[in-house]
């Protein structure tokens, strides 16, 4: 399409540029159909005007030739991008990143409080709580031996409750199993002054008799022996290598609760104890001092290492109580050494009687104060103290390494070892300090 100056005649050539075109040339147009005069002719057949209204054109010129021709088609430019200055930019990503992210941080928090609300309340589709477990066998949970649970469960077997009738009641306390074929070792004063059989409980509940084999009122030991074999027997320790801060465990029956364990540490070791009722006689420990609970009904029981292995017979507590009945575990407990308790049970099981370790002299205060020691009063001839070269007025400050203060430090530690022990005796005579060896013995009775 063209605005009507670029044309050709027929057969002819085309105009030359910006010519005016010669008067009453007729308009030609590509189709068929009724034409109008150019300007003011007559009418004529031939082509029509190229828009059916071209004579009311107020534009046209009315002496100008109009002409439809056909051009080759021509891809029309495209136009230059018009940009508004004041228009706003175009928007990034980050405000959608950022409306997304708070989306899905309400949407779960939503999620979370509903699934949390549906849990509590045992509503539809509740969460099923806890893991999965493993493949050990339901309700058994897997223990290692060295656990403390697993020493427990090992030693349990072992341990048995006490009950004798003496003095019109029933004296209830702890002992374990010494050996297979029935021997059982306890407190003396859990078994002293009963009359008839005494009765043993063990841990699956079953009960057998037993009847006293012996006893020694000033170690505190006794040994009884059940009707029953095939026992399970306890591993025995070394009291001797046991250091203070040693993980324990106490087995017994604290106030008939039977199959109780507690523990604790070695909290002092060598721990001079005197004990006994009114009227009755002085017990002597050089003791295992623990913090492990130890209550009324634990008399007996074992104190276990780490590894399982019985260090300590449970003797005595310290309370704060005037009244034994009212005495309580305040975290001061005390065991025999089992090295102790173990020489005299096989004495008391081979002889019937325990020896008694001395050193063959009499003792006093030396006066008050920190290693203020212990005066020998009197000196055995030929005993043990008088071999050592030791006399009388002489002051004993250490057996063994162990300071003495009292006179009942040097009995409890004497009675510690066995007879037969050489220990080493730091004394004063005057004001010069000596030591001496002493070979210790058993008493005469």
């Amino acid at each position: 399409m063209t605005d009507g100056w670029n044309w050709r005649q027929p057969g002819g050539t085309p105009a030359a540029a910006g010519a005016p075109p010669t008067a009453g040339a007729p308009a030609v147009s590509g189709g068929t159909g009724t034409g109008t005069p150019a300007s003011g002719g007559t009418p004529a057949s031939g082509p029509s005007p190229w828009w059916s209204d071209a004579l009311g054109d107020p534009w046209r010129d009315p002496y100008a030739h109009a002409a439809v021709v056909l051009t080759p088609t021509v891809e029309a430019a495209a136009p230059e991008p018009v940009t508004d200055p004041d228009a706003p930019g175009p928007r990034g990503l980050r405000p959608f990143l950022l409306i997304s992210v708070i989306t899905a941080v309400l949407a779960g928090s939503l999620g979370g409080a509903l699934g949390y609300a549906f849990a509590v309340r045992g509503g539809a589709g509740a969460a099923v709580l806890g893991a999965a477990g493993g493949n050990e066998a339901p309700g058994l949970a897997q223990r290692r031996p060295e656990s403390l649970a697993g020493v427990a469960e090992r030693m349990l077997p072992s341990v048995v409750t006490v009950r004798a009738n003496a003095g019109g009641g029933t004296s209830l306390g702890s002992g374990f199993v010494a050996s297979s074929d029935g021997y059982v070792i306890t407190n003396d004063h859990v078994v002293a002054g009963s009359t008839g059989p005494v009765t043993v409980v063990f841990t699956d509940g079953s009960t057998s008799t037993a009847s006293v084999v012996g006893h020694d009122a000033e170690s505190d030991i006794a040994v009884i022996k059940t009707s029953r074999d095939g026992l399970q027997p306890v591993e025995f320790g070394d009291s001797e290598a046991i250091a203070v801060g040693d993980p324990v465990l106490a087995f017994g029956s604290p106030l008939s609760l039977a199959n109780t364990v507690t523990a604790g540490i070695v909290s002092a070791l060598d721990r001079t104890i005197q004990a006994g009722e009114p009227g009755g006689p002085t017990r002597y420990y050089a003791a295992i001092q623990t913090d492990a609970a130890v209550n009324q009904g634990n008399s007996g029981g074992p104190l276990v290492d780490g590894a399982g292995r019985v260090i300590g017979v449970n003797s005595v507590i310290k309370s704060l109580a005037t009244d034994d009945q009212e005495a309580g575990n305040i975290g001061l407990a005390f065991a025999i050494p089992i090295n102790q308790a173990k020489r005299i049970t096989q004495d008391i099981i081979g002889t019937g009687r325990a020896r008694r370790t001395v050193i063959g002299a009499q003792v006093t205060s030396a006066g008050s104060g920190v290693n203020a020691g212990v005066r020998l009063s009197s000196v055995d001839s030929g005993g043990p103290a008088a071999e050592a070269g030791l006399r009388a007025g002489d002051v004993i400050l250490k057996l063994d390494g162990r300071p003495l203060e009292e006179p009942g430090d040097l009995i409890a530690l004497v009675r510690k070892f066995a007879p037969g022990s050489v220990v080493t005796v730091e004394f004063r005579r005057g004001s010069a300090r000596q030591n001496a060896s002493v070979t210790l013995a058993a008493d005469a009775k």
